[in-house]
């Protein structure tokens, strides 16, 4: 039986998130700001319509948002990540093998539809609309590669409604002759500055390529490539996902920290959060890396940057073990005199929860089933209620190292407190 791939992507992701719950937008230019509200990382099509690039610095924007009157947020990842959530569980519905890709991709697998590809594709899309409020483009094809330049070109051209089953494409030549090389999933700037100097610029150049030729020059990966365009499955949906090997927390601060005590706020903060990933993964660390880093950017000020390795005594993911030992090595590569612009956590020695080793020297069975009831109560409490209603005194009250985020829309599906309302005259 030959094999059905989709890949759903949720179109301008951040930009169509902050649109649902603000229906006045639909048909606003809307961008939105990375950390700090530093620079434009997401646009929506009437944003990228009037020319607003993508990575500008936003204080040099302001002039173009104000003549084209662009709504601009800073970022809600709290927001963006529970659609995204959303979005996948809708779409698990349509298939038993779905693979989540990235926050606004997944890749399902379609083989043994019982109706035409295309019309469940548009049943999908409708239904993500419908269900969720988000656009989605769906590119249908017999390799995940070929639904790829698929669903580009659904995206690319309004006249396809958003969905593009590539067997039944008119013009399957046309349309990969149109598709540059370096766009082509698997083929990255290198292996594409390399074809460029053969004369190879389109994806129907490259599928036409010898074997041998691929092979040599760009190894297997090269070749699978190659075969999947031309319609050969090589990549299989992943139901499971790698398994981690780091689990990394940092964030910009909002001002300058120079204090060690703002700097433990923080460095707390990040690993609260980290820890908490853990959890929710059914992992445990035995290591954690601290760094610091004060502003590169800021010419005439003193620099520094360091980074140090802690050994956790038993592989854990309880917060307040794992603070403790940010805490041990922080103390040990803070200097004062400096203006700190980041600290970050990184945890690692990833394992699966009762696969890891224990202590030969410690019986810590109960003590750590008290501590794992804790963190159970402390995760339920703020899954329920909001992210961190519930939080280590070290994480601090008023926080004034936190980003920026002046334009932050409300967090409407995470916290009670920001619920949206409705009026009803």
């Amino acid at each position: 039986m030959a094999r059905i791939f989709a890949l759903v992507d949720c179109n301008s992701f951040y930009a169509s998130c902050e649109k649902v719950f603000a229906p006045a937008l639909a048909e606003r230019p809307v961008v939105v700001l990375s950390n700090n509200d530093g620079c434009v990382i997401a646009r929506s099509a009437e944003a990228k319509a009037v020319g607003i690039p993508m990575g500008k610095p936003a204080y040099q924007c302001r002039e173009l948002f104000q003549r084209h009157g662009v709504a601009v947020f800073s970022s809600n990842y709290a927001l963006y990540g529970d659609l995204s959530a959303r979005v996948m569980k809708t779409l698990a519905r349509f298939t038993p093998s779905l693979e989540v890709y990235s926050i606004d991709e997944a890749f399902l697998d379609l083989t043994g539809l019982p109706q035409e590809a295309s019309s469940y594709g548009r049943h999908i899309r409708e239904t993500v609309a419908c269900w969720i409020g988000l656009p989605v483009s769906i590119g249908i094809g017999p390799t995940k590669t070929l639904a790829k330049v698929a669903n580009r070109a659904a995206k690319k051209d309004p006249a396809l409604e958003g969905v593009l089953d590539f067997s039944a494409c008119p013009d399957p030549d046309g349309l990969l002759e149109r598709f540059p090389v370096e766009d082509v999933w698997g083929i990255g700037r290198r292996y594409a500055a390399m074809l460029a100097r053969h004369g190879v610029v389109n994806a129907r150049q490259f599928r036409d390529l010898p074997r041998d030729w691929v092979k040599r020059k760009m190894t297997v990966g090269g070749l699978h490539t190659l075969l999947e365009l031309r319609g050969t499955p090589c990549l299989d949906l992943e139901d499971v996902a790698s398994a981690r090997k780091s689990v990394v927390a940092s964030r910009s601060f909002g001002q300058a920290v120079t204090t060690i005590e703002d700097m433990r706020e923080a460095l707390a903060s990040h690993a609260s959060r980290a820890a908490q990933r853990l959890r929710a993964e059914r992992l445990v660390a035995s290591g954690v890396t601290v760094w610091v880093q004060t502003n590169t950017f800021i010419a005439g000020e003193p620099q520094y940057t360091n980074s140090a390795f802690g050994a956790l005594p038993v592989a854990t993911s309880n917060t307040s073990a794992i603070v403790r030992t940010a805490f041990k090595v922080l103390g040990g590569i803070f200097r004062p005199g400096f203006r700190y612009k980041k600290v970050g956590v990184m945890l690692s020695g990833l394992e699966r929860i009762g696969n890891h080793q224990l202590s030969l020297l410690a019986s810590p069975q109960e003590k750590d089933a008290r501590a794992e009831r804790l963190m159970g109560t402390l995760d339920a409490i703020n899954c329920r209620f909001g992210r961190d209603v519930l939080r280590l005194a070290a994480c601090g009250t008023e926080q004034p190292w936190q980003m920026k985020r002046a334009a932050k829309s409300p967090s409407y599906t995470t916290s009670w407190a920001e619920l949206p309302v409705a009026k009803a005259r």
